[in-house]
């Protein structure tokens, strides 16, 4: 099919804030889509701050305008590091309804026929909240298995990515430059990206 639509729903990692290249990882995958003989359009419907709650809320009324009949439409779903900050009372959203907020955008997706591919939270500049990462990037995995979903965890290669670590550090504490996003993007690309978009939609 000549026209493939992938719709990027997240936060800040989804959006590319910190690359200067102005590329983020949804873009490098989107490039990476065109040199595999597969030229699609990318919506980056990322936005900043914003926990699995929020996007789950919006997703749909932004997605709708952006479907047509006739094209292969996916979306990905990249979020919850913004879940495990802690604020004054706590965890902005605690796992369980992090958890809900996932299975409800990946069942309202399967209702309207758009295959779903997600990524796993990443790490910050922040051991504590990483340990709160990992167990939410599992509970992620555990809901997208059942539904056949293909789920990339990057938090413990992220933690492991020197690239990725340094230039968090150097930054804000959340966010990298550009090797770490081409880091993640390479972690994307080398999970099935490219096999997920060639599969049948239906």
């Amino acid at each position: 099919m000549s026209d493939q639509r992938v719709l990027f729903f997240g936060d800040s990692l989804v959006a590319g804030v910190g690359d200067r290249a102005g590329t983020g990882w949804a873009g490098s995958v989107v490039a990476a889509s065109f040199a595999s003989g597969l030229p699609l359009t990318g919506y980056n419907l990322g936005v900043r701050g914003e926990t699995s709650k929020q996007i789950a809320s919006r997703w749909r009324a932004e997605a709708i305008p952006r479907l047509m009949p006739e094209a292969d439409c996916r979306v990905v779903f990249a979020f919850g590091a913004n879940d495990t900050t802690l604020e004054d009372n706590g965890v902005r959203v605690d796992a369980d309804c992090s958890c809900d907020a996932l299975t409800t955008v990946l069942d309202e997706a399967g209702v309207i026929g758009l295959p779903s591919f997600v990524v796993g939270p990443a790490p910050v500049d922040d051991p504590d909240q990483n340990h709160r990462i990992r167990e939410l990037s599992v509970f992620f995995a555990a809901a997208c298995a059942p539904r056949q979903v293909p789920f990339v965890g990057v938090v413990e290669p992220l933690l492991a990515s020197p690239v990725w670590m340094a230039e968090v550090a150097a930054g804000d504490g959340a966010h990298p430059g550009t090797g770490g996003y081409e880091a993640l993007a390479k972690l994307i690309l080398d999970h099935g990206w490219v096999d997920w978009l060639r599969a049948p939609s239906e």
